[in-house]
């Protein structure tokens, strides 16, 4: 064997055999289940990540998680499918081609057109999608590649597609998915809804146009007055009032009271309360708006006044609906002033010249134009520094506006019902069952999901627009307002023709074709038949409606039809993908076979966004033999963010942000995965530090070194090997050992502890095996007795094989590089290790006297070393052992092992006897004492003015975490994670004085 395993060049070269043996394909290594039937399966489908995604420690905790799993069921006899794919990402896409193009100086999509745009995003995905693909083979993800997946299809033929789009027609059949004009969080960079997923909170900070709080005087109208208080007692008693014709309100966006429609005060707030059903003249506007009773006015918060704003506040959309206020929208969907031209604003108003003016100015520029108008007018009652978040596109950067505008919602309350009842049956469960509460109160308290984007790349929606059949509007040749609208939908044209020419009686249903029309959207046609130019249909969208070129029509009996230019939220593929990439709307085998899939590895973030979808739409769409809703999984596991390892949430602002593809360069892909493992731990969150991944690396190499150390000594694996065969204790001990440790990995990876089998193999490989069993092992391997040499031989080899199993679904390279190193030497492995045959050992291997005789003798060479430690014996100096207080029984297991103690713990010999020798240090160990005689071997007097000095240091620093502890303003101030590292700091302090305190009593003994 090599000195070292090299993991640059052996992780790509294990990495392509294992795709070129197809190891990871769907049914690789299964077995027929117990009772001759088929294998029992194991599915679970990868969370896709986007496509212009990069791989980033979220992925490399979630797939190394999945892949141990994926690779423990495969190599246990399963039908494993690990189903990988990517998701479209739509707006983040759209934006990287959309920057691409600009930077290149390229035309943009608006003037590339959409068919030309939306084949440059493919060719961008083409070139650059598989990037993630190759970064999750590097971390050693075990999918079955040749099914890999996207959400979004070329064509609507495509099965994906076609899934996407059955699943629609279906919901908007039933009802469950309906257009409506209602707020969303809106992006005025790339001008579309988003969702709350891919919105940020951003702290403002005062500055000139924002951080700020606005109060502002609105007048009341037809001479009404009240009392308000402007002094109060140490109580909060008014003891003074002034009669006010005006209603302060406060504000930190004040650009949007153009469009207020109303004041909002409490039901029970006594100021007010004569004032309701009243009215205020709206500054700048000169619309009167009436003052209403709600309780989302707080009377202890400001004035207790509230300006109500519906179409641009969420808050204030559902005062308007409850007060029956008028909704008045004043921004363009670039977040300018729509003021010139728009009826609604209009209507009922009386708006200065200056505040006209305002119109198509951007939002921030307004805001300061409005201040000033109203401190002109006398009417702002004053400014307050107001620091406070506002959400921000997560990848425009730019602040979202509530927006009221036309969108596609589905009734995701009605979805909801049977995912709620599911997981409180018990048909899905989380782990960690707390996640179960905040699946409950997000369904609990859903909202109607608006499912559609304004943007070109994703599934269009497949709905369809013709004219209204009413004698009213020309059927044919012209433009039409958004309220006429017919709607068709169906997934193809073929099925929305049969409908509109059902509709139309008998005319002849053609769908709209931008390539029949000039750059003034006027039909190609013979200069006696040109048409008049298309209008705007609405103020969100532009539909054209129009003639097809073909003369031989008689324009009179034909109809055509616009595709809705929006296309589908992302998450709304994704809520399929359980089923959707196992064929659906198709019946395939795989679907019949693999679903409903077994567990869902996920991060909390997305429990509403993803699994909550695809808990309503597997339970809608799939039904299991009797007819009965299935869920799409029976657990979902829900993993904890990947922090520094000061507890700091990753970020390049901080700078701590770590790339899991350095680690893997540096480290090993092993490596990284293993500490993510090992700090997995359910429901705390990974503290990952670069010593940490240093650390397991140096545990990688402690396994190959003693790999050559079993090489060295011609510890070749014995096929047929009996694991009850061996007859020395030391052998039967790691036999048991080994039985121990496969229980425990099983046990913590069927309850997904991932670092309770991380520690358990940690623990057995490097203690277990290297520091004990290998030592234990040398004197058997290297005597005289060649039956003894024969079974040791044997048993190392057979001990080392398992450790090799085991540790596989966790550090698969190095693994599959040992079981083909140590295989070489038996002549050969009959396949790889991803496909090695789990362990499954029978208990009663464990052989209890030789458990207790073994531990017995590695807890007296221990505690041999520990006191030799704390009494700075010098590490060439050989002792005498005398144990007093023994059983004849235990002296005869000193003697037959005193060669291994002896060589172990330094010794010049082992003894038993009455009494201690005079100048002894003693320790206790079971049912006898241990006594070593140090009078002459160490200089009692500067070891005890050591240990004082040592003891001294760290009273010392106890006393100042002790203080800091004890500081309110610390424990308040500090950040939480310095808060749990002294309280870690402290416990460790505690136990250093003790340990040290006690080797000071012992010396005190030779004095």
């Amino acid at each position: 064997m090599d000195k070292h395993f090299d993991a640059a060049t052996a992780e790509a070269r294990i990495s392509a055999a294992w795709e070129e043996r197809g190891c990871f394909r769907a049914g690789a290594n299964a077995k027929p289940a117990a009772d001759g039937g088929p294998a029992e399966t194991f599915s679970i489908v990868i969370p896709p990540p986007n496509v212009t995604g990069s791989l980033h420690m979220g992925h490399a905790l979630n797939n190394t998680l999945q892949d141990i799993l994926c690779r423990w069921h495969r190599m246990r006899g399963f039908d494993v499918l690990w189903q990988p794919g990517q998701d479209h990402a739509g707006i983040a896409t759209q934006m990287v081609v959309e920057r691409a193009l600009a930077a290149a100086g390229e035309p943009g999509r608006h003037e590339m057109g959409r068919e030309a745009f939306v084949e440059r995003v493919w060719q961008q995905k083409d070139e650059s999608g598989g990037i993630i693909i190759g970064q999750l083979q590097r971390l050693g993800a075990s999918c079955d590649w040749s099914r890999n997946r996207f959400t979004l299809g070329r064509t609507d033929d495509d099965q994906m597609s076609r899934a996407v789009l059955e699943v629609f027609v279906r919901l908007y059949e039933e009802g469950l998915i309906y257009r409506d004009k209602r707020l969303v969080n809106w992006d005025p960079y790339f001008e579309t809804a988003i969702s709350d997923l891919e919105v940020e909170q951003v702290q403002i900070r005062p500055r000139k146009d924002a951080g700020k709080l606005w109060r502002f005087r609105y007048p009341l109208a037809d001479g009404a007055t009240y009392e308000a208080p402007v002094a109060w007692d140490e109580d909060g008693t008014p003891t003074r009032h002034e009669t006010r014709d005006y209603i302060v309100v406060a504000t930190t966006r004040p650009e949007t009271m153009l469009g207020d429609t109303g004041v909002a005060v409490h039901p029970d707030d006594a100021r007010y309360a004569h004032l309701v059903g009243k009215h205020v003249v709206l500054p700048l506007v000169g619309r009167r708006i009436p003052i209403v009773a709600d309780s989302y006015a707080d009377p202890e918060t400001g004035t207790g006044a509230v300006k109500i704003t519906p179409a641009h506040d969420f808050n204030d959309f559902d005062v308007g609906k409850r007060t029956g206020l008028r909704v008045i929208n004043v921004m363009t969907s670039k977040a300018a002033m729509f003021l010139e031209g728009n009826a609604d604003f209009l209507a009922d108003a009386d708006p200065e010249p200056d505040t006209l003016a305002l119109d198509g100015k951007d939002r921030y520029e307004a805001r300061l134009r409005v201040v000033e108008l109203m401190e002109i007018a006398g009417l702002l009652d004053g400014v307050d520094d107001n620091p406070h978040l506002v959400p921000h596109g997560d990848r425009s950067k730019v602040a979202i506006e509530p927006f009221l505008t036309d969108q596609w919602f589905c009734d995701a309350a009605t979805l909801a019902k049977p995912a709620l009842e599911a997981v409180k049956a018990g048909d899905t469960r989380f782990a960690p069952e707390n996640w179960e509460k905040t699946y409950f109160q997000w369904l609990e308290n859903i909202q109607p999901w608006c499912i559609s984007r304004q943007l070109w790349w994703g599934h269009r929606i497949p709905v369809w627009y013709g004219p209204p059949k009413d004698d009213s509007v020309p059927i044919h040749g012209l433009a039409y307002s958004s309220k006429d609208w017919v709607p068709f939908c169906a997934t193809d044209f073929a099925g929305v023709r049969e409908q509109a020419e059902a509709y139309y009686e008998g005319r002849t249903a053609f769908e709209f074709d931008a390539s029949r029309y000039d750059e003034k959207n006027r039909i190609k046609l013979p200069v006696d038949r040109v048409m008049e130019d298309f209008q705007n249909a609405g103020q969100e969208h532009n539909f054209h409606m129009g003639l097809v070129e073909d003369e031989t029509m008689d324009p009179e009996r034909v109809v055509v039809l616009n595709r809705d230019e929006d296309v589908l939220d992302t998450w709304f593929s994704s809520a399929l993908w359980p089923f959707s990439t196992l064929g659906w709307p198709d019946e395939t085998s795989q679907l019949e076979r693999y679903y409903k899939t077994d567990v869902l590895v996920t991060g909390f973030d997305i429990i509403f966004f993803w699994v909550a979808r695809m808990m309503m739409m597997g339970l809608h769409f799939m039904k299991d033999d009797t007819a009965k809703p299935e869920v799409p999984f029976h657990t979902v596991y829900v993993h904890a963010l990947v922090r520094d390892e000061h507890g700091k949430k990753m970020s390049k602002t901080l700078g701590n942000v770590i790339d899991p593809l350095d680690l893997i360069d540096q480290y090993g892909a092993d490596a990284t995965r293993f500490t993510l493992t090992a700090m997995a731990a359910m429901g705390r969150d990974v503290r990952l530090s670069v010593s940490r991944v240093e650390g397991y690396r140096n545990f990688q190499t402690k396994l190959w070194n003693a790999a050559r150390f079993c090489e060295m000594n011609d510890c070749v694996p014995v096929a047929g090997f009996d694991p009850a065969s061996p007859t020395r204790p030391v052998n039967r001990w790691i036999v048991g050992e080994t039985v121990r440790m496969v229980a425990a990995v099983d046990e913590a990876l069927a309850a997904y502890r991932f670092n309770d089998a991380a520690t358990t193999l940690y623990d057995h490989i490097w203690k277990t095996f290297c520091d004990w069993y290998l030592e234990l092992s040398k004197p058997l391997l290297q005597g005289e007795d060649a039956g003894a040499q024969a079974e040791t031989r044997a048993t190392a080899a057979w001990a080392l094989d398992r450790i090799i199993i085991c540790l596989h679904p966790i550090m698969p390279f190095v693994t599959e590089a040992l079981w083909e190193e140590t295989g070489a030497r038996a002549g050969g492995r009959p396949g790889m290790c991803a496909h090695a045959d789990w362990p499954v050992l029978a208990q009663d291997l464990a052989d209890a006297d030789a458990d207790a005789e073994m531990g017995w003798t590695i807890r007296l060479i221990e505690g041999i070393r520990s006191l030799r430690a704390e009494m700075n014996v010098p590490a060439g100096a050989k002792l005498e052992l005398v144990m007093t207080g023994h059983t004849p029984a235990v002296a005869m297991r000193l003697l037959r092992n005193s060669e291994l103690v002896q060589r172990m713990a330094r010794l010049s010999e082992v003894a038993v006897a009455e009494h201690a020798p005079d100048g002894s240090v003693t320790f206790s160990l079971d049912d006898c004492a241990i006594s070593l005689p140090l009078a002459g071997v160490i200089d009692v007097e500067a070891e005890s003015a050591r240990l004082t000095r040592e003891i001294d240091k760290l009273v010392k620093e106890r006393k100042a975490v002790e203080a800091k502890l004890a500081n309110e303003r610390f424990l308040t101030k500090a950040p939480a994670e310095i808060v749990a590292e002294n309280r870690q700091r402290l416990e460790t302090l505690a136990g250093e004085i003790t340990r040290l305190e006690a080797a000071l009593a012992r010396l005190a003994t030779l004095g």
